[in-house]
């Protein structure tokens, strides 16, 4: 299970960047949904363009301090994510991890050898989530009050909810 974060985990600044855990807000659900996933997927990482950091607007090891705290506060919830992989490059360097590229599906990969990709899932709130996703193999689950790029792109997105929660929730129906 492959996760984006702003705008799936946490609360997206639509113009702007979470640069600290005081300005974290993990979305309503978030942690049960994650928890409930667990069940199904292992390994669960997160795959996340942070260009906030290639900008100069926070440092690595402020996103890493982030990281953790957010980490953390999904474990004393009884939740798991495996491993954070960012992309801290700029959109115009065209850099190979930066999504839509592949290169952090490729690294989750090597680091978890039982990842398939054709059994895997790609959960994000943007075009750029759900491309990365198709150029794996994977299938795709857009993240988004307003489904109208699932009925726009209806080739790159696989199933549209509202919400992470209410997506394992489905999930989890489909298996019983």
């Amino acid at each position: 299970m492959f996760l984006d974060r702003d705008g799936v985990i946490n609360t997206r600044f639509v113009g702007a960047y979470v640069k600290n855990f005081e300005e974290f807000e993990f979305i309503e659900g978030v942690p049960e949904a994650i928890r409930l996933l667990n069940q199904y997927f292992k390994p669960v990482v997160v795959v996340s363009n942070q260009q906030g950091v290639g900008k100069g607007i926070m440092s690595m090891e402020e996103l890493n301090v982030l990281h953790d705290k957010m980490l953390n506060a999904l474990e004393a919830r009884g939740a798991h994510i495996d491993k954070v992989y960012v992309c801290t490059a700029l959109q115009k360097e065209g850099h190979f991890d930066r999504k839509p590229s592949v290169g952090m599906g490729l690294k989750a990969k090597r680091d978890f050898s039982e990842i398939e990709f054709k059994k895997s899932v790609m959960v994000g709130d943007s075009y750029t989530d759900m491309e990365f996703g198709k150029r794996l193999g994977m299938t795709t689950v857009l993240i988004s009050a307003e489904p109208y790029m699932a009925r726009n792109f209806p080739k790159m997105i696989d199933f549209c909810f509202d919400n992470l929660l209410n997506f394992a929730i489905w999930f989890e129906n489909q298996l019983s």
